[in-house]
């Protein structure tokens, strides 16, 4: 076990100890943490009879006083910390098995002032207290208010006043107005504590208690401070990207110039009714972005001509094929019992013998021809239905879904891989967003987060209309601003329904029933402009994991991106004139205000049209 420990004499030392009697080679060790000597090697067995060498250096106990702590050093992407006393000497190295060193480095900084080298980003000298800090310390001590060592009143006092300024401020300055008004007295005197002062101090120790965790054993105690959140900022909605703003991102030949602009405004506001049929044909992957509409016509008809191969494979099978063939039979047979109770409430498939039906029906079936490996699963005709509603057209449609399925194809593995990891992912994200939520939500055994199941399935076609699921997936389909935004959209519902959940005490069948009860009853602009907003609160976090890191799609702690080349403008020779790409024009990447928010927008053009 690693800690900071506070001696009887008032100085502080890092102490390592350890928890059992564990070889370090075995594969079933469970220590937090391994110290190595980086002198000489141990002596160790596997068979659990420990030589007595080993058991020596087991049972020591390893102290690196603070105020001879010079530097100390993180690498091997956190997990391995060296310490040194001596300029140029590493005496100690330990290595942190099941998570990093970034917690404790923290802590570390709370109790010495440190800097970082100039050609070690990763190794920290510790900093000597200059005249200020000395002089302070000095007036500290000689107003003799701290019955503490005034050295770590200083340092406490700072730290605390980068979190705590308001409280901070109080608590020193009510102890000077305490010297002013009962003089300097005994710290065990009693004085009048009037209740305005008493009601100040009980919320900074209720403070205190939500920021701190405290470990105790017999010869110390260990007041860790909790990682706090930066305030989450409030991001409203734009308006959708309108039938004149799409014209004016694309050249005479119908190219779209602007790639990651288009996604930027599609991002902030969704995209206009009467462009969809358009635009979803791009963000699905169908249409490819470069294409000219001369270009995209003769795709269409490759397209066509494919799809009508591949339902003619399965139309064409006769009884005595179908008999034979028991996979395909079971997949039409779901399929068409999915298709009778997919949406029929809504007017475009209401009704008996309709043919909207048949059409949902003939495209799964194909679909099945395209991609026999996956097949059909349960949930696929949620995803078709607001397509066809749309689009309308049978080949459009379909190859629309096939875009659909190449994002959320991992939703529908047979073992659930996929939709597990999206479930830890979830609960990992919402630990780091919510701590409070995410352990009531452990308490009433919810915490593996299965109610959100249907939500991540079908990405919440089942919890908004139509009209907001085209609004919400539109927005999803862009990538922006990482390619889990689906999960934040997930943590932002939560979070909506937080003090429910907690101040009624939901046990799990409540839960669950308060989650299916939320259908058709979501503000998706209100959700979308939270889940924005926790994105952005986390990212600025300092105390990124590299599991929540992963989840955001940046690097992890340590790693070091590979610089891109920057691609060469292609060009074409016409007239004997050398013509630049005209998707190469107008491309320079700007970082912009927009709402009190940096946003990098692709060109100043798209930041007029977000104005």
């Amino acid at each position: 076990m690693l800690c900071i420990v506070q001696n009887s004499d008032g100085t502080k030392c890092i102490e390592w100890r350890p928890n059992d009697l564990i070889t370090i080679d075995s594969d079933t060790q469970d220590q937090e943490w391994a110290v190595v000597n980086t002198i000489g090697r141990r002596q160790r067995t596997l068979s659990g009879n420990m030589t007595s060498d080993y058991a020596a250096a087991r049972a020591r106990i390893i102290r690196i006083p603070l105020d001879e702590l010079k530097t100390f050093k993180c690498s091997r992407n956190n997990q391995q910390m060296q310490f040194s006393t001596k300029q140029g000497v590493w005496q100690n190295t330990f290595y942190f098995q099941h998570g990093n060193a970034e917690i404790f480095v923290a802590y570390l900084k709370n109790h010495v002032k440190t800097a970082k080298t100039r050609h070690d980003r990763n190794t920290y000298v510790v900093v000597e207290p200059n005249i200020e800090s000395q002089v302070l310390n000095r007036s500290f001590a000689e107003l003799d208010i701290f019955t503490e060592n005034t050295t770590d009143v200083v340092w406490n006092l700072v730290s605390n006043f980068k979190q705590r300024p308001y409280e901070t401020t109080l608590e020193a300055f009510s102890k000077l107005t305490d010297i002013v008004y009962y003089g300097n007295e005994g710290m065990n005197g009693k004085r009048d504590v009037s209740e305005e002062v008493a009601e100040l101090l009980t919320k900074s120790m209720s403070a205190l208690e939500d920021t701190t965790t405290v470990t105790r054993t017999d010869e110390y105690e260990v007041i860790n401070v909790k990682p706090t959140l930066p305030p989450r900022p409030c991001i409203p909605r734009g308006t959708p990207l309108s039938t004149e703003k799409w014209e004016g991102l694309q050249d005479p030949e119908g190219r779209v110039t602007e790639i990651d602009g288009v996604r930027q405004l599609i991002f902030r506001g969704g995209v206009a009714h009467s462009i969809r049929n358009s635009v979803w044909k791009y963000l699905l992957d169908y249409h490819p972005w470069r294409m000219t509409d001369a270009e995209i016509k003769i795709l269409q008809k490759r397209k066509t001509e494919e799809y009508f191969s591949m339902k003619l494979q399965w139309r064409s099978m006769t009884d005595g094929q179908e008999s034979r063939f028991s996979e395909y039979r079971d997949r039409k047979s779901l399929v068409e019992k999915d298709v009778n109770r997919t949406d029929r409430t809504h007017p475009f498939f209401a009704g008996d013998n309709n043919p909207n039906l048949m059409v949902l029906q003939d495209i799964l079936m194909t679909y099945v021809m395209y991609n026999f490996d996956l097949g059909y699963v349960q949930g696929m005709s949620d995803i078709l239905a607001p397509l066809l509603l749309l689009l309308g057209n049978e080949v459009d449609t379909f190859w629309c879904f096939v875009g659909f399925m190449e994002k959320i194809a991992s939703n529908f593995d047979m073992d659930q891989a996929g939709m597990k990891q999206q479930l830890v992912n979830l609960q990992q994200l919402l630990t780091f967003a919510s701590p409070e939520l995410a352990k009531h939500l452990a308490s009433k055994d919810s915490g593996n987060m299965y109610f959100c199941f249907r939500w991540l399935l079908v990405w919440f076609k089942r919890e908004f209309s139509h009209r907001d699921i085209m609004r919400l997936w539109e927005v999803l389909w862009t990538g922006l601003p990482c390619a889990n935004f689906h999960l934040f959209i997930c943590v932002a519902i939560l979070d909506s329904e937080k003090d429910v959940l907690i101040s009624k005490d939901y046990g799990f069948t409540e839960i669950l029933k308060h989650v299916n009860d939320l259908s058709m009853c979501l503000d998706v602009d209100r959700i979308l402009s939270t889940a924005e907003g926790i994105y952005h609160q986390i990212i600025s976090a300092p105390h990124l994991s590299d599991q929540i890191r992963i989840i955001l799609g940046i690097p992890t702690v340590g790693s070091r991106p590979e610089p891109e080349p920057e691609p060469e403008p292609q060009t074409s020779q016409t007239n004997g004139n050398v013509e630049t790409d005209p998707g190469q024009t107008d491309m320079e990447e700007v970082t912009l205000e927009y709402n009190g928010l940096q946003i990098s927008i692709v060109t100043k053009t798209v930041w007029a049209l977000l104005a």
